[in-house]
């Protein structure tokens, strides 16, 4: 069994870099709304509130956002029921969301990598900072690429080796991801051939690489953590690997191929529609401060541990970081959307 002493936090250092830059992000997060009027905010929650999540039920974000809100109802009365929108990158559940009632009774809870660059990417019309604003950060973790416990892949070199003969197939949840970016990204960069094959969720892509039907699979790390013997990491894309135990010890990208690729990183975020925030500014920020007093509750970290993410995931922000962290991933869909969309 793999195990780590999750004793640092992998955001910390992106963290000092998003608290630079957050007063200019947050310009475009909440400028629009300065002419807010107030909202009434006594006896809110009065009722359930819907949590929207654009992806299949049983995946990474429905797991995480059912491990948040188990303690956040300590904190903000009320119950939560789980709505589950998958399809086109994201898109269908996004413009679900942005459908119903701007109340504070609906919230999204977002995977801001993948999701943010595929509204840079798809033209869907949704502007974040003005029809969508993520008000609160939950988790951020590393991308990583990794093969099934029976591959006859052994490392990172071996995978390369083996993509500069032939094309290799990776496995995705979705092509517009940092985990995408990132295996594009290194096939560019070492001249290895990779063919991305998107399966619309973590789980079966997983299933696709265990399998062999696919010869690897680019993911947020926790997939591979929690999937434990059945797979070998060959690569994390980030400058270090903050739980080596969990993951074979496997290098960073850039240093065992010696490359120059940025961090995939993605993140975790509470959304809500930007007309909600302009209406509503109590309301939103009795959410916001149960947020914070949720992620600062010991019993948080135990119930993200029990859940097999690693503690050091944790990466709690307010409104400011949450939209430079959007802020950061809609820069890296600019940079990257000729690979993305096979233009280079």
């Amino acid at each position: 069994m793999r195990k780590d002493n999750h004793s640092c936090n992998t955001g910390m250092s992106r963290r000092g870099f998003l608290r630079n830059s957050a007063l200019v992000t947050a310009a475009v997060g909440i400028g629009g709304f300065a002419g807010a009027r107030p909202g009434f905010a006594a006896g809110y929650p009065s009722r359930d509130i819907n949590i929207i999540i654009p992806t299949g039920e049983g995946g990474g974000a429905d797991r995480d956002a059912r491990v948040f809100t188990k303690i956040w109802g300590n904190h903000l009365k009320t119950n939560f029921n789980f709505r589950y929108y998958p399809g086109a990158a994201g898109e269908v559940g996004y413009r679900f969301f942005m459908s119903s009632e701007p109340d504070c009774y609906n919230l999204l809870f977002a995977n801001l990598g993948p999701e943010v660059i595929m509204l840079e990417l798809q033209k869907t019309g949704i502007e974040v900072g003005r029809d969508i604003v993520y008000v609160e950060q939950t988790l951020s973790e590393p991308m990583n690429v990794w093969v099934g416990a029976n591959s006859p892949i052994k490392s990172l070199e071996d995978l390369i080796d083996t993509a500069k003969k032939r094309t290799v197939t990776c496995a995705v949840s979705r092509l517009p991801h940092p985990a995408s970016i990132g295996m594009l990204a290194m096939g560019e960069a070492t001249g290895a051939n990779f063919t991305l094959v998107p399966y619309g969720g973590g789980n079966p892509s997983a299933m696709a690489a265990i399998t062999g039907e696919a010869d690897c699979c680019a993911l947020p790390l926790t997939n591979s953590i929690v999937l434990g013997d059945q797979v070998r990491v060959l690569g994390v894309f980030a400058n270090k690997n903050v739980v080596p135990g969990s993951t074979d010890n496997a290098p960073p990208v850039n240093q065992a191929l010696g490359t120059n690729i940025p961090p995939m990183i993605s993140s975790r975020a509470w959304g809500l529609q930007g007309a909600a925030v302009e209406a509503y500014p109590d309301q939103v920020k009795i959410l916001a401060d149960s947020m914070q007093a949720t992620l600062q509750d010991p019993a948080y970290a135990n119930a993200v541990e029990a859940a097999g993410v690693p503690a050091s995931f944790i990466d709690p922000g307010d409104r400011e970081i949450a939209m430079a962290s959007a802020q950061q991933f809609a820069d890296m869909a600019k940079k990257y959307r000729d690979l993305l969309t096979g233009k280079k």
